[in-house]
């Protein structure tokens, strides 16, 4: 089997964590690609499963230390990679790396191993509807939440760079949706 990597990419709020569980819940063949971050976990969150959390310093380490495939500074002091050894650990055990992943650093994993990987950018209706989702999380201010909206229309704007978009209008219509293109692309080689 050929390892493979499946990028979802989207703006904060588009619902891409929710897709990349249901695809993780429906094939046995993927596996979850724990991303790092230099922020602070959230209620809820755990280390090693949700990401790798790491002080500034560390993370500014491995950046020196090339052992990130990607990384970005998404806001001011706050990095979130892909480390090289999470890939190939799961290339090691035999399964597909998923990746839920900011839309930056999916188009840089799309550039490094353009062959193997299908991109899907996953797209909220409107920003509108954007906003109103992330203000239901209740876990950021006012001033956060600005940012991640103006940033969402920045990202949206790199939409035509991936390989599908897959517009999350309705929750249980964009499942289908997605589990049908990533069917396609594994048991195919790539989609049409």
């Amino acid at each position: 089997m050929e390892n493979r990597m499946i990028i979802i990419s989207a703006p904060s709020g588009a619902g891409k964590t929710t897709l990349v569980k249901h695809l993780l819940s429906v094939r046995n063949d993927l596996e979850f690609s724990i991303s790092a971050c230099s922020r602070a976990k959230r209620d809820g969150e755990l280390d090693g499963r949700d990401y790798y959390f790491m002080k500034k310093e560390e993370f500014r380490k491995k950046i020196d230390n090339n052992e990130f495939i990607e990384w970005e500074e998404v806001y001011p002091g706050s990095y979130y990679g892909t480390l090289r050894t999470e890939v190939y650990r799961i290339w090691n055990k035999g399964n597909h790396v998923i990746f839920d992943v900011d839309v930056v650093g999916g188009l840089n994993i799309k550039k490094q191993f353009a062959e193997k990987n299908l991109a899907v950018f996953i797209q909220p209706p409107s920003i509108e509807v954007l906003e109103t989702r992330i203000r239901k999380r209740q876990s950021d201010s006012e001033d956060k939440i600005r940012e991640r909206v103006n940033k969402a229309k920045w990202e949206m704007t790199f939409a035509n760079k991936f390989d599908r978009i897959v517009v999350n209008n309705e929750i249980s219509v964009a499942k289908i949706e997605l589990l049908n293109l990533v069917n396609e692309f594994l048991n195919n080689n790539e989609p049409d």
